[in-house]
């Protein structure tokens, strides 16, 4: 019998990882011509309305806070899109902060047009932004997708992103938390780097209660053996 805090782990998604001073960058190309730049504030009205937002406020607060974007543009439209934080980033979905290192990136928040996907747009500006942020000096870039966006898991893979670990939720005592589920053949300082970056002080009282929540389960599995 599995531990309690290890029955059907409900699995939100999965935490890849570049390292840009190891790895041979790879750009993907595009199915169709496009001129990819980094934008700034002054991009914030066309930005915004390809992001599907009523105004360019939570952009222009973005760019003040030391965001970074990047664009594409097919025959002058704005055609994809993706953001770039240092630092610290919160990745909504999960209601968690990813703590970045010196020297590290994140990217989050992506996405293409309609009308222009299945372009391989998304990986070509994948390409595009670690180039750019290798050029600079980053050593390493961290990108996340959910579960069930297999387009957006393909395009990372064909940037040459290692998977490091899946995003899951699993029972400790009496709650639910997220952890991180380390991918086969990872190397387990890296999802340790991983689970720190993610779960900051947290860390420790969380592996504690799952390891309380294991011991728990394995002596009331031997109660009921003795049975």
């Amino acid at each position: 019998m599995k531990p309690a805090s290890e029955i059907d782990p409900k699995h939100l998604g999965t935490l890849w990882v570049l390292n840009l001073d190891e790895s041979t960058l790879v750009s993907p190309a595009s199915r169709v011509e496009v001129i990819f730049q980094r934008i700034g504030p002054e991009g914030a009205p066309s930005l915004a309305q390809a992001m599907g937002l009523n105004d360019p406020a939570e952009v222009l607060q973005r760019f003040a806070a030391g965001k970074r974007c990047y664009i594409g543009n097919v025959e002058g439209v704005l055609a994809t899109y993706g953001w770039v934080s240092f630092g610290e980033e919160l990745i909504g979905e999960l209601r968690l902060r990813i703590r970045l290192a010196p020297g590290e990136a994140y990217i989050w928040n992506c996405g293409t047009l309609p009308a222009y996907r299945g372009l391989r747009l998304y990986p070509a500006l994948l390409g595009y932004i670690v180039n750019d942020l290798r050029a600079e000096g980053l050593k390493r870039v961290w990108i996340g997708a959910d579960a069930d966006n297999l387009p957006s898991q393909t395009g990372i893979v064909l940037c040459g992103f290692q998977p490091i670990a899946d995003v899951v939720l699993v029972r400790a005592l009496t709650i639910r938390i997220p952890w991180l589920r380390g991918c086969p053949g990872v190397p387990e300082q890296l999802v340790e780097d991983a689970r720190r970056a993610l779960f900051g002080k947290r860390y420790e009282a969380w592996l504690t209660a799952l390891s309380l929540a294991r011991q728990r389960a394995t002596s009331s599995h031997h109660g009921e053996e003795d049975l």
